[in-house]
């Protein structure tokens, strides 16, 4: 039998991928873990040693003040570590008689908040889930797996673990409409043959379905959709926030791709290469993003076709094959709701941490600082962090 440390979140995918791995006769150990911005408030924890064995010597998610009751849901912004995902994590653990512990990772969680508002303030847009995954959920989590001796780490995560010649494959989930493993490309390859899946062989509504039928109180909970630590408000609010010396330093004109000036703007950091809606100016014709341009703090406007490039640089590799061993032809997938499209990799030098990416066909909106995931068909190959879109 052995022994997992299976991260839970209170949604309905960790809870549905508890009792699966408890039915396959999994020694599972559930994890929460503390680590947003509202959590020190929101997520604190009450001793209750009396009621929480705890043998392993760690650190215990006891009872939640006011939010225990099913039903009773506090008025929290569907992000991830309010008091009720605490309350309903806790509660499916008691429900399959499975030891519970909270992991606390506030220190740790400031990289990911640094590193969101630093690509902000860089006119890059950040993906700070992807970060996420491999620095904390498979990078934390490994570490305190090894402090109990556990064989896995598993998460509720839409991807698919794959065994092909004997080696472990990173695959797409089953249900296309919520595949996931473009946000764990980073993850090392040395730690697939630890990881486990279990929900990602399962469509949505059939995880649903049976969280409904063992009578899980988190079966119809919606998914979660906000990013964790923006509690309220837009995002360039929050980098301003964290970054009070930088109001007003980010302020710059709108201008078009010709250079004509047609606005200003209170920060770059509220734009995103691609954005159409919330311009701040009218033009009469749809008008996009096409660059953000920190040194003249300039945010440049043009047109469908300007967003069009023929491809990509990255850099900030993670591969989870040779890469020697990289097929003529692969997909790429360059934002995480988005489609891949085929193309083919070109490396620049010989330690494949830079690579450029040569679509088929022209791709709108490629923005810095996403992921750019390189797949082989179902299988996830590694990938890059998008340093700009290029001209061939």
């Amino acid at each position: 039998m052995s022994r997992v440390v299976l991260a839970m979140s209170g949604g309905v995918d960790s809870s549905v991928a508890a009792h699966l791995l408890t039915q396959a006769g999994h020694d599972v150990i559930g994890v929460f873990m503390r680590h947003g911005e509202a959590s020190a408030s929101a997520c604190r924890i009450d001793s209750d040693e009396e009621n929480n064995a705890n043998p392993l010597n760690l650190p215990v998610l006891g009872n939640m003040s006011g939010s225990a009751s099913a039903g009773k849901r506090a008025d929290h912004k569907q992000g991830c570590c309010s008091a009720t995902d605490a309350a309903d994590a806790r509660r499916v653990a008691m429900s399959m008689d499975i030891p519970f512990y909270s992991l606390d990772l506030q220190e740790d969680f400031r990289r990911i908040v640094d590193y969101f508002v630093d690509d902000y303030l860089a006119a890059r847009t950040p993906n700070p889930c992807v970060k996420c995954n491999h620095w904390i959920k498979f990078g934390k989590l490994f570490d305190y797996a090894d402090g109990v001796d556990a064989d896995f780490v598993a998460t509720g995560h839409y991807a698919r673990m794959v065994v092909q010649g004997g080696q472990r494959e990173l695959h797409r989930g089953l249900d296309g409409h919520k595949d996931q493993s473009y946000a764990l490309f980073g993850i090392g390859r040395e730690r697939l043959s630890r990881m486990m899946l279990p929900v990602g062989d399962f469509e949505k509504p059939k995880i649903r379905e049976i969280a409904a039928s063992i009578g899980l109180g988190v079966s119809e909970k919606k998914d979660s959709q906000e990013i964790c630590f923006v509690t309220q408000g837009h995002h360039s609010d929050f980098v301003k926030s964290r970054r009070p010396e930088m109001v007003g330093a980010t302020a710059g004109a709108i201008v078009l791709s010709t250079g004509e000036v047609v606005g200003e703007h209170n920060g770059y950091e509220a734009f995103t290469v691609g954005q159409r809606k919330g311009l701040g100016v009218a033009l009469g014709t749809p008008h996009f993003v096409i660059r953000i341009e920190p040194t003249t703090k300039r945010v440049v406007l043009g047109s469908a076709e300007e967003l069009l490039a023929p491809g990509l640089l990255a850099d900030q590799t993670n591969w989870l094959i040779d890469p020697a061993e990289m097929p003529e032809k692969v997909r790429v997938q360059f934002r995480y709701n988005g489609q891949p499209h085929a193309a083919r990799i070109e490396f620049s030098g010989q330690d494949w941490s830079t690579f450029r990416v040569h679509f088929d066909q022209p791709q709108s909106a490629i923005s810095p600082g996403q992921a750019a995931v390189v797949y082989d068909d179902e299988r996830v190959l590694g990938g890059g962090w998008i340093v700009a879109a290029t001209e061939a």
